[in-house]
Parts: structure tokens; sequence; C-alpha cells
């Protein structure tokens, strides 16, 4: 059994502790949503504006956030939320309205979209109350400390994370942010940063993660493999014994983060995942890259990092160490822009940018703080809305070779006695359905294939179910085209390992009999 060793805990969490219980916090310039700062993943999808273009209130308790919440006319009204003061289970109760779905024991965005959290004044700290997002889109947190936050022991909340999200979560940016546990699982804490069950489109920017067992993680469990296309950058992580994060499946971007004493092992791909870890600087660390505690084997394209007394375990049946050399071992292609510092000044423009409280700073590409100017935004459309034209298929067969024959299969969810493999099989009476009105289905390849036609056929008895629709490039998370109704569909040749079609609206659970793949 792998045993974690006891976290240092400094002395500068008794400082933090002190200041809080006499009332003395450092006082910080008013803040306010950076115009253009979403960065990364979050910048895709439609993109992240999170609650921009709405109403601004003030709230001091846990119960104001979730009032603010529910006085929406809808679950969708943009608004954004500035929050001041301590916000505690003393002061956070479950709130009730047609906007909302809250709980009393941690800060939920549920079944909502276009909101933002942000710190203000003499700063927010969310003391062992965690923020849970589910089911929920276009969200953006940003200049708050969550710390301490507990799975077990009390006072409970979140399942023991910091930020947690999960269940069908789009376009998320956390920033400049704080999240803290002051131990491990034997101490009752969980993760500081987790994504789990479908969650996509997520940036964690200039922000400081430390004392804790568990970094964070995307994906629960090896079978976990829907999430993706999330972006770390600029962060410190201090002090942690592994998940920097552990990616089970999907696509990571890692690049200008500082990585200080990651006690047991840090970066962990496996099950699949795929990892660009660029411009990183790592120090007085363990195992900082690899597959860990598995044998299902995940990938990393690494460059530009610095490794600063680390050292390596030998490789084995469930350890397979990036190191000593970190050479990589597949290729990742990110569809965004994006501008690397160069890894020897990390760790000083971390220190300077990272974190809550420190006037929402970042790099300018060139090593330097700077402050991102403000102003009032315009909303994107709504990040399930895909920015490519609608498209509607056209009701011919294509020619040529079906390239799905051969090939495999998932998807988001599956209804019972339906299976991703039957969209392949080249037979309409077997079919696949996600469990609910709305879901994705995948083609995958053992090596890039190029495709620039689809066909989507529903089973007999379920035509015309298929409302609004996505095709996604999974490899890069690039919406390639979108519409309505099923049919042949094209776009721009692309290559790739696996294409996914989204269906984001349906009249009933769609059924999908067929999904093939045409060269042309």
């Amino acid at each position: 059994m792998h045993v974690r060793k006891r976290l240092r805990i400094y002395a500068a969490l008794a400082t933090v502790a002190m200041a809080a219980a006499t009332g003395v916090v450092m006082s910080i310039p008013e803040a306010s949503a950076a115009t253009g700062g979403v960065t990364g993943y979050a910048t895709q999808n439609g993109g992240t504006t999170g609650g921009a273009g709405g109403q601004t209130v003030r709230a001091t308790t846990g119960t104001a956030i979730h009032t603010a919440l529910c006085g929406r006319a809808s679950s969708s009204t943009p608004i954004i939320i500035q929050v001041e003061g301590t916000i505690n289970h003393g002061n956070t109760t479950k709130v009730s309205g047609g906007s909302c779905n809250t709980a009393a024991d941690v800060i939920e965005l549920k079944e909502i979209s276009n909101v933002t959290i942000i710190g203000v004044g003499g700063g927010a700290i969310f003391d062992q109350l965690g923020i849970h997002i589910r089911d929920a889109s276009n969200i953006i947190i940003q200049n708050v400390t969550v710390r301490n936050v507990k799975k077990s022991g009390s006072p409970l909340s979140n399942g023991g994370d910091a930020i947690g999200m999960e269940s069908t979560v789009r376009n998320v940016w956390v920033d400049h942010v704080n999240l803290e546990a002051s131990g491990g699982e034997a101490e009752g804490f969980d993760g500081l940063f987790d994504m789990k069950n479908n969650t996509q489109y997520v940036t964690l920017s200039y922000s400081v993660l430390r004392n804790s067992g568990r970094g964070g993680l995307v994906g629960s469990s090896e079978s976990d493999l829907t999430n993706g296309f999330i972006t770390y950058h600029h962060n410190l992580y201090e002090n942690i014994d592994s998940r920097t994060p552990l990616l089970r499946g999907g696509v990571a971007h890692i690049y200008n983060n500082h990585y200080v004493s990651l006690n047991e092992s840090g970066i962990n791909s496996r099950a699949g995942a795929r990892a660009k870890v660029d411009n990183n600087y790592f120090k007085n660390s363990k195992d900082v890259l690899g597959t860990f505690y598995t044998d299902a084997a995940g990938y990393w394209q690494a460059s530009g990092n610095i490794l600063d007394n680390v050292t390596w375990s030998s490789p084995g049946t469930d350890t397979n160490p990036a190191g000593p050399g970190m050479p990589s071992n597949t290729t990742v292609s990110i569809p965004y822009s994006y501008t690397l510092d160069g890894a020897s000044c990390v760790p000083s423009i971390v220190s300077q940018t990272a974190g809550a409280n420190k006037g929402l700073q970042v790099s300018n590409g060139n090593c330097s703080p700077t402050t991102p100017t403000t102003a009032p935004t315009t909303p994107a459309p709504n990040p399930t809305t895909a920015s490519p034209a609608p498209t509607t298929p056209a009701p011919t067969t294509p020619s040529g070779t079906n390239l799905s024959i051969g090939a495999g299969a998932d998807g988001s969810s599956k209804a019972s006695g339906t299976s991703y493999g039957n969209v392949l099989d080249a037979n309409m009476s077997t079919y696949w359905s996600p469990t609910g009105t709305t879901g994705s289905i995948s083609v995958k390849w053992g090596s890039a294939t190029t495709v620039s036609r689809i066909n989507i056929r529903e089973a007999s008895g379920a035509t015309g179910r298929i409302g609004s629709w996505r095709v996604i490039n999974h490899d890069t998370g690039a919406v390639l085209t979108s519409g309505t109704g099923a049919g042949v569909i094209t776009f721009a040749q692309t290559s790739l390992k696996k294409i996914t079609f989204e269906i984001t609206s349906a009249s009933a659970a769609p059924q999908v009999a067929e999904f093939e793949t045409y060269a042309a």
C-alpha cells in the first residue's frame, strides 16, 4: 500500500490563522474581472465570460451569495457577486428559488450559468466551506481563498474538496485564488481542485495550492474519461503529496507553473491522458511527471522544464516515471494562442502574481508582472452554443469507406441496454442512447485519421429526435461545426485520433444507430 508522508505545515498558516482571529486582514484594492483576461481552454467552446454584463451585487455571507443566485430572473441571467469577509458554515444556509439549487454546507453553483464570484475589499475567505460546481457553465471564480475543507471530522463540506466540479460542467475560469488544506486524507482533507464526470474547458491560472495530500484530479476513476481540455498555468504548487494534477483521459496543458516540495509524485498522466508540459520549474520534489500507481499508461509532451533537486523512482509494474530525462512520448496540439515565460524566471513571476490579493496581476509574457485593464465586457454566446455557423445535415449517404468500421467508441454516458460500440456495428437495429436527452458519442482510432464528413443515423422509431449538436475534434477541443438534426455533416478536412458528436438538445432520448466517418 502506498504510504503517505505527514505533510510539513509551514508556520505561515499559524500567522494567517492569528490574523483572521484578531480581525486583522490586509487591505487590497477593489477588484473586478479583468477584460480579456481569460486564457487557456476556457477561451474555447464559445469562451468564458461569467457574469459580464449582468447586475453586480455585494455579499458578506454564504447566504447572501445564495440569495443573489436565487434572486435572478432565470438560472442563466448574468450576475457578478463581489464577496468580502469570511464565509463559513455559520453564515451559509440553503436558499430556494426558481433560478438556483443551493445547499447549507457548501457554496452551491448547481444547474446555473453566467456567474462571476470575485473577492473584493479586505479579501474573501471561504473558511472550511467548499465551492461546488455541478451541471453548470460559464463560471468565473477570482481573488478568493478557500481553506481547510473537510470530508471527515467536523465541519464537513463538499466531500473535502476546496473547489470541486462534476456532472456536465463547461467553461470555468478559476484565477488568482488560494486553495489550502492543513494535511492529507488522514487529517480529513481531500483534493484542492477536482474535476469529474464530464467536466471540460477549464482554466486554473495564477493561483496557489498548498499544504495538501492531493492537489487535484481530472477523472474520478479509470472509467471516468469524459473530462478534459484543462489548462494550468502560472500556479504555485507547494507542499503537496501528489496529484498536481492526476489526469485520467483527456488533454491538459500545463505551463509556467512553479512546483515546490511535491513529496510523492506530481503530474500523473494515466488511462490514456495526454499532457503538454512546458516551461515549468520543479524544485525539491520527487517523480514530478509520469504514470504512477497504475499500469494504465498516460502520455506527455514535455519541453523547456527545469528540474532543481528532483529525484526519481525506478520503473515498475505500476510506476513509469518520465525522468530523469523527461523525453516526450506523444504530441499534443493546442488550439489557442499563448506566450511562454522562460522557465528560469517562473519562480519569480509566479511569486509576484499568483494567489488572491495580488491585484490580479499577470505576466506580460516576458517575466514581468502587469495589471490588466478592467472594464465592463459583453457576454459571449452561451458556451453550449457552438461558435461555427450552424449547418443542416444533407440527406444523402456519402460514398467511400466508412472509417468507423474497426475503430473504437466511447461517450459521456449510455442508457441501460445500449452500448457505445453499437454505433460502429453497421446494424441499424442496435443503437447508443445517453442517460437523458443530451450527451456525446465518440469514434476513435489508434493513429491520426483524416475525416471531413460524418453520417449520424438515428434508429428506426427515433428519427427526428436529435435537435442541436456540435462536432468536436477531441484531440484539441476545437469545434469543427454545429447544427441541427441528424444526417450527413461536412466540415474542413481534419486529421485526428478521436471525433465527438455532442448532442446539446433533443425532443426525447436520442438513439444513434450508426456514427459513420469518411475521409471525403
